[in-house]
């Protein structure tokens, strides 16, 4: 498995609408076991991405067909800063 944890900062005031941006159902997240969406609670504009993917390989090809369609650009539109991303192997847990 292949894991990341993201923190992202909304523009000001706008991170109630990228959480539903990213929570959108109609995005497919093929080869994802699980995603996470949390709010910071020490930053009213921050979140946190918690991802577990079937392997790196699944999300690269994610990643590359959502840069193609165009998927994600509204939730783009709203994130101010990408903070740093730690990759994590995950072994196993409740849902996975």
């Amino acid at each position: 498995m292949y894991g990341l944890i993201t923190r992202l900062t909304a523009h000001a005031g706008r991170r109630d609408e990228l959480g539903l941006c990213l929570l959108d159902p109609n995005v497919k997240r093929p080869g994802c076991h699980s995603y996470v969406l949390a709010q910071d609670p020490k930053d009213a504009d921050a979140l946190w991405v918690t991802e577990v993917w079937m392997s790196k390989a699944t999300h690269d090809a994610w990643s590359a067909s959502i840069r193609e369609t165009g998927v994600m650009r509204p939730a783009l539109a709203l994130i101010a800063t990408f903070g740093d991303t730690i990759f994590t192997r995950p072994i196993g847990g409740v849902g996975l």
